[in-house]
């Protein structure tokens, strides 16, 4: 499996939900923290600005455009930036799945939007490696995701046998084609994981971990699977991705044993070899520097992902955009 799959498999997307929302007049909505949640939106017609956290510029986004916010990070919409916000939980009705509400009587802009959570304890670190924003432009980039959208809106909607096991692959589906699109746009300006899998040359070394994660790897060897020297990669991978390629290995490391600690009954005595370590308490010192907590802390703390019982909990507009 390569890395884009794995991280995205150990996410476990669920809580899936779609809405339209028609807006009209002179507006401005703040969407507060989406704390391990994803969202997917395509502008039906209209045109509107979205600001999202932490990035220098709006994205002025038109009729025909999709994007997708992966990294949980708060955003607004507005059809004028300069006008004052109100909170999203403040004007968005309680509607049920697959409906649409109006802002100002609508007229002016519709999106329909497909919002689901993620699961796990290591979700917020899994979502830090994805990118805070994917604008799609292109009319062949944007026909598959606002097909997606429409049909998820539909699924829920309808309430059709099987409909939300259509819901749950549609909602992959949008993701790995977003990210997708943005991988081959090449790795930009920005630094962390993501910019680093976009690098062609990177990725070789990164998908040489994720192929085999319990292995001793050294900086030649992940250096010659680069097809770089030793100096060249180190250098290069911590100025891109933001970290060393052996904290990196570590961490990635560390992420499959809480999926392991969440998901199976094993014990730290199996997990730790399997994922490169010597040693019982060589795997839980690594363990707690980068997670804060043991392993077998971490472990009581958590339960199966099956146990979880808010993947079929109605959930509001409000909810859909602003989390």
């Amino acid at each position: 499996m390569d890395p884009l799959s794995q991280v995205l498999s150990l996410l476990k997307p669920q809580s899936y939900i779609s809405s339209g929302f028609h807006a009209g007049g002179d507006w401005s909505v703040q969407f507060g923290s989406q704390h391990q949640l994803i969202k997917c939106y395509v502008v039906v017609a209209g045109s509107c600005w979205l600001a999202v956290d932490g990035l220098p510029e709006p994205l002025a986004l038109e009729e025909g455009d999709s994007f997708v916010l992966p990294s949980g990070r708060p955003f607004r919409l507005a059809s004028d930036l300069t006008l004052p916000s109100v909170s999203a939980s403040e004007i968005l009705p309680p509607a049920r799945r697959g409906g649409e509400v109006r802002l100002n009587g609508g007229g002016d802009l519709f999106l329909v939007g497909s919002r689901f959570g993620v699961s796990g304890g290591h979700a917020d670190m899994l979502l830090a490696l994805l990118p805070p924003v994917v604008h799609l432009r292109k009319a062949s980039e944007q026909a598959a995701l606002r097909w997606s959208v429409e049909r998820m809106m539909q699924e829920l909607r309808e309430g059709e046998p099987g409909g939300y096991l259509v819901a749950q692959h549609l909602a992959h589906m949008m993701l790995v084609q977003a990210l997708r699109v943005h991988l081959a746009e090449g790795p930009g300006l920005g630094v962390g994981w993501f910019f680093a899998l976009a690098d062609k040359q990177l990725a070789k070394a990164i998908n040489a971990i994720h192929a085999d994660p319990a292995r001793r790897w050294t900086l030649q060897e992940l250096g010659e699977a680069a097809g770089m020297s030793r100096s060249t990669f180190a250098l290069r991978f911590k100025e891109t991705a933001g970290e060393t390629p052996m904290d990196y290995l570590s961490r990635w490391r560390m992420l499959l044993a809480c999926d392991r600690l969440e998901n199976s009954g094993d014990p730290v005595s199996v997990i730790a070899p399997e994922l490169g370590y010597e040693s019982e308490s060589a795997f839980s010192t690594a363990f707690k520097r980068v997670m804060g907590c043991s392993p077998r802390q971490y472990g009581r703390a958590r339960k199966p992902a099956g146990s979880r019982t808010d993947a079929h909990v109605p959930l509001s507009p409000a909810q859909l955009l602003a989390g």
